[in-house]
């Protein structure tokens, strides 16, 4: 492919312009006076920054807004020499991507449903993205500015430099995908970004401090403490599939259990298996059971209450762990708010007191989340202070 990889140009800047820029980045448009106020910077050296960042390319003044005492004042974004993210969510049934400004403001959108479900990373995900992201490259415009990033989020751990990688498979991802030359790749776990995305665009946007549960065809959890992802030694913090189950007399745990009994698949099997001749064929699917639930019927209403019984008692496992105050629901599943009453009531009942919100990002909370990391890796790059 072609190296699209650009220098820094904000390397030299000095420290107010650095503030300002990632401010923009970070907030999207903003006046000179919200931004000095902001950063508590004079107006002599606010004037000073925004001519520095204006000199390189990274702000550009948008327009004008009325200010209170009848004075107008410039309105700033990031300029174009700060180019563009792309990011992905490859995930287990669909690939989604968006291109974006350093601001996350959106550029381009795909999306890709895979011919089957995928319960692990492999070639089919992995071939899946250089598609998507090629067609993306193909139709780039050249007003979007040099791609900085590519954020990709794994249905699968991720383990940083430091860590052992072959106790992972995120490489795979790498089977048919071969990135940009020199542009940066940000991998990260696909449900520690839909935790990201609920703290920066969704429903725990108040709390630093949270567990997102994923349940879909997939079960996971992403744990913010104080505004920063917990990922664990190994990359497996939050990986609940792994939690020891079933347990009782002549029962023994094994790995992956409760996300096998927990995941979509084997509950629509449960689903079928229970469903009353009297009620017609069951559902084909669990929207479709959810749909029926919704109607009224009782059967529908007997499994889907079954079902959020049991991931009630999944909650309470992760409070009793991690003690979060508050559990996000997300997922194919997960995010119906049907589940909601009977999931709070259990998860209260069988550990600490505990606050239950469903997401208000549903499907595309993973690939806000990657944007949201991609977007912040390109601006540490643009201002040279890339992180290891």
């Amino acid at each position: 492919m072609q190296d699209r990889s650009e220098p820094s140009p904000g390397g030299a800047l000095t420290a107010s312009a650095k503030s300002i820029f990632r401010l923009l980045a970070g907030r999207g448009p903003a006046t000179r006076p919200q931004l000095g106020e902001t950063l508590g910077l004079s107006r002599p050296t606010m004037s000073a920054a925004i001519a520095e960042l204006e000199g390189v390319g990274l702000a550009t003044k948008i327009g004008e807004v009325q200010g209170p005492l009848g004075r107008k004042a410039a309105v700033y974004r990031p300029g174009p020499a700060s180019g563009h993210v792309v990011s992905i969510d490859a995930g287990s049934t669909h690939v989604r991507l968006r291109a974006s400004t350093v601001d996350r403001r959106l550029l381009h959108s795909r999306v890709y449903r895979l011919p089957s479900s995928q319960l692990l990373l492999g070639e089919e995900i992995s071939h899946a993205v250089a598609d998507e992201l090629a067609a993306t490259l193909a139709e780039t415009d050249a007003a979007w500015g040099p791609l900085r990033t590519i954020g990709i989020a794994l249905p699968s751990r991720v383990v940083g430099p430091q860590g052992d990688r072959g106790s992972t498979r995120q490489e795979a991802i790498f089977s048919r995908f071969e990135p940009p030359a020199n542009v940066p790749v940000v991998l990260e776990n696909n449900v520690n970004c839909a935790a990201v995305a609920e703290h920066s665009n969704g429903i725990a946007r108040d709390c630093d401090t949270f567990a997102y549960v994923q349940i879909g065809l997939k079960i996971g959890m992403g744990i913010m403490l104080d505004g920063k992802l917990l990922r664990g030694r190994n990359g497996a913090a939050g990986e609940i599939s792994h939690l020891a189950f079933p347990m009782g007399d002549g029962a023994l745990p094994a790995p992956g259990e409760v996300e096998r009994y927990m995941g979509t698949e084997a509950l629509m099997r449960r689903v079928a298996d229970g469903w009353p001749e009297t009620e017609g064929p069951p559902p084909a699917d669990a929207a479709d059971l959810m749909a029926r639930a919704e109607a009224g019927n009782g059967a529908a209403i007997d499994h889907v209450t079954r079902h959020a019984k049991d991931i009630g008692a999944l909650v309470a496992s992760c409070v009793s762990m991690v003690d979060p105050g508050l559990v996000v629901l997300g997922g194919g599943m997960g995010a119906n708010p049907m589940l909601l009453p009977t999931v709070h009531e259990v998860a209260n009942r069988l550990s600490y007191p505990v606050e239950i919100r469903t997401s208000s990002l549903g499907q595309d909370a993973t690939v806000l989340g990657i944007e949201k990391l991609a977007c912040d890796n390109a601006v540490d790059l643009i201002l040279g202070e890339a992180r290891n």
